[in-house]
This record gives structure tokens, C-alpha cells and sequence, in this order.
């Protein structure tokens, strides 16, 4: 199929799906005119990109990870390298959940007494 009905099929724009390509986590076939030609194993493959994308995994670990998963995601068959840095990034993430959970504390809390010097 070609990128308006690959991108129709995998829920992912036009751009998106060159980006993946230029990333070299997928490779679309080609037509006799070089434009590119996507098959059904190339649009699950972009599911479960878009879904690990969605999960906040940096394209770097992605591009790692896509050798060892199959169209459904499957944890165990990824190395521990994998899983080491895919955890260092969730603890990452956190980190920052509390930082920005703690600066919005703060900011209630500011305007809290904002309002009760006003009355």
C-alpha cells in the first residue's frame, strides 16, 4: 500500500512514517515509480512503534528494542540491557513527576495565601 493508505491503516501521519524510515525502524518497500510500498507486517510494526513512542521510550531504545519484539510487544524476548535502560528511564521520568509534583505544590500553596491576603 502506499503512505496515504499506510498512514490511513497505522494511525501515524505521512511524516511520521518517512521519519521512521530516516530512524531505520521501518523499511517500506518500493514500487517500479520508487514510490513506497508498505506491507501489513510493516504497518504492524508501526503500531507497536507509535505505541512504545506513546509510552515516552526515546528512539534510540525503540530502535534497540525492534529486533526482539514482534508485532504484539513482548517483554521477555527483549535483552536485560533493554529492560535496564527502559527502568533507568522510568526512574528518570519519575524524578521528574516529583519535581513538578513538588513546583505545583509550592505554586497551590503561593496561591492559597495570594487569595487570603486579597479578602
Amino acid at each position: 500500500m502506499r503512505i496515504s493508505e499506510a498512514s490511513r491503516a497505522s494511525g501515524v501521519s505521512p511524516r511520521s512514517l518517512r521519519y521512521y524510515e530516516d530512524e531505520g525502524l521501518i523499511v517500506p518497500g518500493r514500487c517500479g515509480n520508487g514510490y513506497r510500498d508498505y506491507c501489513r507486517s510493516t504497518i504492524d510494526r508501526v503500531r507497536v512503534i507509535r505505541s512504545l513512542l506513546e509510552s515516552g521510550l526515546p528512539v534510540r531504545l525503540i530502535r534497540d528494542a525492534l529486533p526482539h519484539l514482534a508485532a504484539e510487544p513482548d517483554v521477555g524476548a527483549v535483552g536485560a540491557e533493554f529492560l535496564r535502560e527502559v527502568q533507568r528511564y522510568r526512574d528518570r521520568l519519575a524524578a521528574r513527576i516529583a519535581s513538578l509534583s513538588d513546583q505545583q505544590a509550592a505554586l497551590d500553596s503561593y496561591l492559597r495565601d495570594a487569595r487570603r491576603a486579597d479578602r
